[in-house]
């Protein structure tokens, strides 16, 4: 499984691109995607988004 950002939630203020491990987290029309082939699964976009738009699939 991977996360994905709530594309609904999401505010785009690039806190879960610093914290991303591996840099699966880019930006895309002012929000955030996460390229499910690299996510590690491990949450530490979760833990820093101000919202929860990262949620497991």
């Amino acid at each position: 499984m991977a996360f994905k950002i709530n594309q609904d939630e999401c505010l785009g203020c690039g806190a879960c691109v610093d914290a991303c491990p591996v840099g699966a987290i880019t930006e895309k029309d002012g929000k955030y995607v996460i390229n499910a082939d690299e996510c590690l699964d491990c949450g530490a976009c979760a833990g820093v988004c101000p919202v929860g738009a990262p949620v497991e699939e």
